[in-house]
């Protein structure tokens, strides 16, 4: 066992004692159906939760429900489940997670979970704090700080259960600008990229014990947060880096298959997007563009065949993700200077772009028929109607004041969120909830 992992309680009283937290662990939460529990919604590819959302807000602007602040340094979005909202920041001394009323952003608890970072760790020039964003899965919430330690906490008290050490512990590298994975959840396992000969883990939900570590890749870790899926019968974790797309065997870490063309050497960052049972598209920047493949062959054998790859002027995300609707990839491409695009997901062509002077990059995420862009300059999120042809705006807000932090050369980075008929969006220590109902 890793030596800086917790026990769930203090040397269990007895085996029924042990049993009995795990049934209260596993015990099923009663769930809003619109939460939004982890990284980019309930199928982390963007769309949240079907729920009535107002489709203009030319007449009339979402009111603001409430804003928060002291929420901590970082770029961290947030987790919307039963009535609570976690997220994680920093502040001089420790990393934390933090639980909210999601309709008051009155804070519930706080817990600690590891030290801050600091220069030394990782580059901090475009800023510190967390950058990932909470998953939780029954009573329990997972994190990952910037310096890559694990944390297993009770939902609803914040409580440690466990925490493992990705580089102490399991022989990791903290990423150039920090370890930004959102982990996955999958039954009883956590999944996260550690980094290195054990590039990718999977650790027991109840323990933080290593289940396997992956196979047939030595490589540093990036910012991509992993995807599963499964093709042929397979279960497999997709995930990317330098390396490009990189997939692995659930059950045993085994690696299945792997294509280069989407990685870059100076940071892979977008969460790949499955579509189907057979097709994965991917994008990056620094050059990268994007490209879908699609995977052939059986159970034994794996391959993943490049369907088109573009590159130049079509998209290039940086770190704001894409979402496909209706045959078609919207997001923020940093190609001609930095715009809003749509393009063919079928043909890889470049339907429209459209610049919003003034961002150099943009995070997005769909609802009930919308896109919602929020601009990393100025603060403004844009409620879009998804169009083949044309970049159709239904309106806009802006972040009622934005935070006091020095930025240093960083932007607004945290994702928006829709849950619950609400917009959630952070600008590191502030966060605002607006009613965006029907």
């Amino acid at each position: 066992m890793p030596t800086s992992v917790l026990s769930i309680v203090p040397r269990l009283f007895s085996i029924g004692c042990a049993a009995c937290v795990v049934v209260l662990t596993l015990a099923p939460c009663h769930a809003d159906p619109t939460d939004w529990p982890q990284w980019r919604g309930p199928q982390r590819d963007g769309h949240a939760a079907p729920q009535m959302l107002a489709q203009s807000w030319e007449q009339k602007a979402p009111r603001l429900k409430w804003e928060a602040d002291n929420v901590g340094i970082g770029y961290s979005s947030m987790s919307i489940v039963d009535g609570r909202l976690y997220t994680m920041g920093a502040d001089e001394k420790n990393c934390f997670t933090a639980c909210y009323e999601s309709n008051s952003g009155k804070r519930v608890w706080k817990t600690n979970i590891a030290r801050a970072g600091v220069g030394g760790d990782y580059n901090r020039g475009w800023g510190g704090g967390p950058r990932s964003t909470p998953t939780v899965d029954g009573d329990q919430v997972f994190v990952l700080s910037d310096i890559g330690v694990v944390a297993a906490l009770t939902r609803d008290t914040g409580d440690l259960i466990w925490k493992v050490d990705l580089v102490a512990d399991l022989g990791g590298g903290i990423p150039k600008w920090g370890y930004s994975e959102s982990v996955l959840i999958d039954g009883e396992r956590v999944v996260v990229t550690a980094g290195g000969s054990k590039f990718m883990v999977a650790l027991d939900r109840q323990t933080g014990e290593l289940i396997w570590n992956s196979e047939g890749t030595d490589a540093k870790a990036h910012y991509v947060s992993t995807m599963k899926g499964s093709f042929a019968g397979t279960p497999y974790y997709v995930t990317a880096a330098e390396i490009g797309v990189v997939a692995f065997d659930c059950q045993t870490g085994k690696k299945l298959f792997e294509n280069a063309l989407s990685g870059n050497g100076t940071a892979t960052i977008p969460t790949p997007l499955l579509i189907g049972s057979d097709r994965i598209y991917h994008t990056s920047a620094y050059g990268a563009g994007n490209v879908l493949l699609k995977l052939t062959g059986g159970s034994d054998a794996i391959n993943a065949e490049v369907v088109y790859l573009e590159t130049g002027k079509s998209m290039e995300n940086h770190h704001g993700g894409v979402v496909l609707v209706d045959g078609v990839i919207y997001g923020f491409t940093k190609a001609n200077g930095g715009n809003w695009m749509a393009q063919d997901l079928a043909t890889g062509e470049t339907l429209w772009q459209e610049k919003i002077r003034g961002n150099k990059s943009g995070s997005i995420a769909y609802a009930d028929g919308r896109l919602y862009c929020y601009n990393d300059g100025d603060g403004s999120v844009i409620l879009v109607q998804p169009e083949r042809n044309e970049w159709k705006p239904a309106g806009q807000i802006k972040l009622p004041h934005e935070t006091e932090l020095p930025r240093d050369r960083g932007a607004i980075w945290a994702h928006p969120v829709i849950a619950n008929q609400t917009l959630f969006i952070r600008d590191q220590d502030l966060m605002f909830a607006f009613d965006i109902s029907r």
